[in-house]
């Protein structure tokens, strides 16, 4: 086993970046994605920690607080969900009014930063980043509202992007550079493991340290192996059977497919929740299987 292996992001943040002593590796790629050096405090609660490689292994997620207070959700997302930003819109909601106390004055809204590293496709673009935040332009002039406060005698300019939500949708598959700035290693390094031996990219000299793949106890490199097996399975069963739905498709129609397609994946051992997010069944048409 070749001693420069890294343990993949997804499995690292699920059970090792929640360790203090590895903030720095998360803290480096928030920093390359905001422009500014950024500093986590702490992980907050976040329900997809989970410590099993087959539970919930679709998905990870992080929640961190900042040395400004903000929140920071990064998520990552291996394979296809339906209702995508609908779920990223609930997930920062959810953390704003989880970190306001009832009777709190509205100045106590933290801003929230989501990050989603995704390794499937969502819609259709060129770019393998995306970003997205609340603006208010004017209809007739193009300038940008910029909100007057007024607080301890003192005037306070506040632009709405100092305090809406900020996405960042990291398209991983959609990466084939060769990587010169810090952002292109980031991304050389979620969709391939490789990390250059001189990076000066915030976090991957950390992660170079800490995500050593042959520094991990026996135990952890079995789990990790059985990972990475859970992921190209998953992604195997589910492009044959797709390939197999679609044949079937043109003689029984599109649902009729759609539900062989689940029907083979099942047949397969994938779970019935992860075939129902995949394919965009409900409950009741993974029932009927």
């Amino acid at each position: 086993m070749a001693k420069d292996k890294y343990v993949r992001f997804d499995w690292a943040a699920k059970r090792m970046l929640r360790n203090k002593a590895n903030f720095g590796v998360l803290e480096g790629l928030i920093t390359v994605l905001l422009n500014e050096e950024v500093h986590i405090e702490e992980i907050l609660e976040s329900e997809g920690n989970q410590d099993t490689y087959d539970d919930k292994f679709n998905r990870v997620d992080v929640k961190a607080k900042n040395s400004k207070g903000e929140i920071i959700i990064v998520e990552i997302q291996l394979t296809r969900e339906l209702y995508y930003l609908e779920r990223i819109l609930y997930g920062v909601a959810k953390s704003i009014t989880e970190h306001i106390q009832l009777g709190d004055k509205y100045d106590k809204v933290k801003k929230v930063y989501s990050i989603s590293i995704l390794y499937f496709d969502l819609g259709k673009g060129a770019d393998y980043l995306y970003h997205g935040q609340t603006t208010f332009t004017g209809v007739h002039t193009g300038d940008t509202l910029q909100i007057t406060t007024k607080e301890k005698d003192v005037i306070e300019m506040k632009t709405p992007e100092q305090i809406f939500p900020e996405y960042f949708l990291i398209r991983v598959n959609e990466f084939n550079k060769v990587a010169t700035t810090p952002l292109e290693e980031w991304l050389d390094y979620l969709r391939s493991g490789h990390i250059k031996d001189d990076t000066t990219a915030p976090g991957l000299q950390e992660a170079r340290r800490q995500l050593q793949y042959m520094q991990m106890p026996r135990e952890e490199q079995i789990s990790y192996d059985r990972h990475l097996d859970a992921i190209m399975i998953q992604n195997d069963v589910i492009s044959t059977a797709q390939k197999e739905g679609r044949a079937e498709g043109i003689a029984i129609g599109k649902q009729e497919a759609t539900l062989a397609n689940a029907r083979a994946l099942i047949e397969k051992g994938v779970s019935k929740d992860i075939v129902m997010q995949a394919l965009g069944l409900t409950d009741e048409q993974i029932a009927e299987l």
